[in-house]
């Protein structure tokens, strides 16, 4: 799956420059460009990648202090540079557009619902949101920056791709070290997933492609990526167990969105040695999903890697009914309140005006 990445804010540019290094150290040619845009000059000089400063005029390159209001204002004032720093970039081979972004921040939060608006104007290509939560320790205006976010981002993007902090946060860890593994993860998990959309020569008709993912997306709202591996046997029979376990470890323990397991549609993709992929397991597996989640929309199909493991990549679209969403509106709402937000069902803040957009 060809992608261009545009990472908002500070969050948002250091995931999109690693899945970018990931895509290029693991050589799968599924990345087609990357571009940071913050209003924080001195978070783009850490990066490697093209950079657009927004928001000058206010914020004199000193950021915007978690404030996503000001964040989406600047974004907004800024959009056109924006937008003429991508010419050339979003070339008729890009299959998607992934705007990522941190949400508890300023110009992430604001930033990322504004840019996904004014890419939908524009291309026809799909726009997706790859959106990170706040963890439950990390401050109660990131929950309520988060809460605002979210609810501006599904709106705006054809889909939302979610992982939530606390998935991947041990015990123990500083915020430093939680970051670092959650961008790892991130990458490795996302960064599959693009490349698993690729075509690839010389195998068998069970081969995810783009469209696979691009379907699984349709349904719109908000989607979770689950993951898990095992060491695989030469014989793909003697993997039909592996695969299977692999999968319900994906779904019930790994999931970028813990939890998240209702959904509309869902694709499964399969990765190793071809001659190890055990077709009755996949199967078998994909089954399986469909009556996990509920939905009759669930694909399966092989990823071909050179590699003496197995993995299985579970997507599923259109999970914004969790239970894991509604305690983190929940969480937001209780943040608002500290800011004389009105109260509200957190089961209806995607569906009224109670909680203001931020656009």
């Amino acid at each position: 799956m060809k992608v261009v990445l545009i990472g908002v804010g500070q969050a948002g540019g250091k995931l999109a420059q690693r899945l970018a290094q990931y895509d290029q150290q693991m050589g799968f040619g599924a990345v087609q460009g990357a571009l940071a845009v913050n209003s924080a000059k001195a978070d783009l000089r850490e990066l490697d990648l093209d950079t657009v400063l927004v928001g000058q005029d206010r914020v004199k390159g000193h950021g915007v202090g978690g404030d996503n209001e000001l964040g989406a204002e600047v974004m907004q004032s800024d959009a056109t540079e924006v937008m003429d720093s991508l010419d050339g970039r979003i070339t008729a081979q890009a299959e998607a557009i992934f705007v990522v972004a941190g949400l508890g921040g300023g110009t992430g939060s604001g930033g990322a619902p504004v840019l996904a608006r004014e890419l939908n104007r524009v291309y026809q290509i799909p726009v997706y949101g790859l959106g990170v939560l706040p963890g439950r320790g990390e401050g109660a205006m990131y929950q309520a920056n988060a809460g605002r976010s979210l609810k501006t981002l599904v709106r705006e993007a054809d889909a939302t791709l979610l992982i939530d902090n606390d998935a991947w946060h041990t015990s123990g860890e500083s915020m430093g070290e939680a970051f670092e593994k959650i961008n790892q993860n991130i990458a490795q998990r996302v960064g599959l997933l693009f490349a698993s959309g690729e075509a690839v020569e010389g195998v068998g008709e069970s081969v995810v492609d783009s469209s696979e993912v691009i379907n699984t997306l349709r349904s719109g709202g908000i989607a979770t990526l689950g993951f898990a591996s095992a060491e695989a046997a030469e014989d793909a029979e003697a993997n039909i167990n592996t695969v299977t376990s692999m999968t319900r470890k994906a779904l019930l323990s790994n999931l970028s969105l813990p939890n998240a397991i209702e959904a509309d549609s869902g694709l499964l993709v399969v990765a190793g040695q071809p001659e190890s992929i055990p077709r009755k397991g996949v199967e078998r597996a994909r089954k399986w999903l469909e009556e996990e989640t509920g939905s009759l929309q669930v694909r399966g199909g092989d990823f071909p890697l050179d590699s003496g493991r197995l993995a299985a990549l579970v997507l599923l679209g259109g999970v914004e009914r969790s239970e894991r969403i509604e305690e983190f509106l929940e969480r937001a709402k209780e943040a608002s309140k500290q800011a004389d937000e009105p109260d509200e069902n957190p089961a209806e803040m995607f569906h009224n005006d109670e909680l203001d957009d931020l656009i």
